[in-house]
């Protein structure tokens, strides 16, 4: 049986005879009795109703009500053990009313005040995500990517072991793409612009930065007909001879292969080229 159960009954117990109460206190009135005292305020329900009651709104999927209900646990009852569980979950009850500021800003505040409790790591990994729901398309500015990639690091880097690695793993390698998306996205404006050396610099940071994202072989395949149109053939060439190796069944090396063939060159390896030393200090 659930627990709270029992502490419900007692709070229905309690307010029936709180109304039984008011109501002889009504009805034994007369004219010549004492005059009754004024009615006290209520004293506060005990914590763990009013944990509960924020609980059961939580269960209930009313987020925004479980969220008012476990900061009143908290305002009510701040040096209690109930006011640290009802700070964690608060930060999920904004979270799940993508209110993820609040959420964020809730999580920031649970790290400062219990550096070392056990639900540090679930605060760490809640800034996180909440970040990552945040990401923009790719058209459009990507600081709360950049903060996603750095919130999920931190979360790997602090607590490895931890129930919260393996997602931030695989969101970190989403968010990754994402922003090698939007290197893309701006490289290939530039480039059909004929603005090269800006493209090439956009297409350089995905081979350097997310060279494990879905993006790399197109991105090699446009530095190398970038390089082409500037005349650079060793770097096209070396280019695509490691396009070529690590992607030798792609369209993208296909379509570079019969670039290079347009211009009579073939692939070909150069040890002193930057695409050669960029390659094998990664791999």
């Amino acid at each position: 049986m659930d627990s709270r159960f029992p502490i419900v009954r007692s709070l229905g117990a309690l307010t029936l005879l709180t109304l039984l109460a008011a109501f002889l206190a009504g009805c034994s009135g007369g004219e010549d009795e004492t005059p009754v005292a004024s009615a006290q305020p209520a004293p506060e329900p005990p914590v763990e109703v009013l944990y509960n009651s924020a609980l059961d709104a939580l269960v209930a999927e009313e987020y925004e009500q479980a969220a008012a209900g476990f900061d009143l646990v908290e305002r009510q009852y701040p040096y209690s053990v109930w006011a640290t569980k009802a700070q964690i979950m608060a930060i999920f009850s904004y979270y799940m009313t993508n209110d993820y500021d609040l959420a964020i800003g809730a999580a920031e505040r649970f790290i400062r005040l219990h550096p070392g409790s056990k639900d540090t790591p679930y605060a760490h990994y809640m800034i996180a995500v909440s970040n990552y729901e945040q990401i923009a398309d790719v058209e459009r500015d990507q600081g709360r990517t950049r903060e996603a990639l750095n919130k999920l690091q931190e979360v790997l880097q602090r607590y490895p072991r931890s129930a919260y690695a393996q997602d931030a793993q695989a969101k970190l390698a989403l968010t990754r793409d994402h922003l090698a998306g939007k290197e893309m996205t701006v490289g290939r404006y530039y480039l059909q612009r004929g603005h090269y050396v800006a493209a090439i610099n956009r297409f350089r940071n995905v081979v350097e930065q997310f060279q494990t994202t879905s993006h790399t072989p197109e991105a090699l395949h446009r530095l190398v007909e970038s390089y082409l149109s500037l005349g650079v053939t060793d770097e096209a060439q070396a280019t695509a001879a490691v396009l070529g190796h690590n992607y030798p069944q792609s369209q993208w090396y296909r379509d570079s292969y019969a670039m290079l063939q347009g211009e009579d060159l073939e692939p070909e390896p150069s040890e002193g080229s930057w695409i050669s030393q960029v390659w094998n200090s990664i791999f």
